[in-house]
């Protein structure tokens, strides 16, 4: 595989208006999640992946979220090369436009 799937910020609000359930992976850092994240998603961030991968399904998609969207893509390659199946959000929280609240 050359390059990651990936998703717009624009489809996977479409996609969460819709019911659909998605499984986001926020992986920005403590001060960047404070400032607002998208409700549906768990924060991991990108130093934690490899410590935190018990806590991933094999079996099921992962949307991954960054600022900009590189980290993302970074951690999709790292997630991808350990069987898993990720989906990158092409600019990241740049070019989000949907609800976001500070992380609880």
């Amino acid at each position: 595989m050359s390059e990651l799937k990936t998703i717009t910020p624009e489809e996977v609000k479409n996609k969460l208006a819709q019911g659909e359930e998605l499984h986001l992976i926020d992986v920005r850092e403590d001060e960047e999640v404070a400032e607002g994240m998208i409700p549906q998603a768990t924060h991991i961030k990108m130093g934690e992946i490899p410590t935190r991968l018990d806590e991933l399904d094999e079996d099921k998609e992962y949307i991954l979220i960054c600022r900009s969207s590189k980290r993302s893509e970074n951690v999709g390659w790292f997630l991808h090369d350990h069987g898993f199946n990720v989906v990158n959000m092409t600019g990241g929280m740049l070019e989000w436009t949907g609800e976001t609240q500070p992380k609880a």
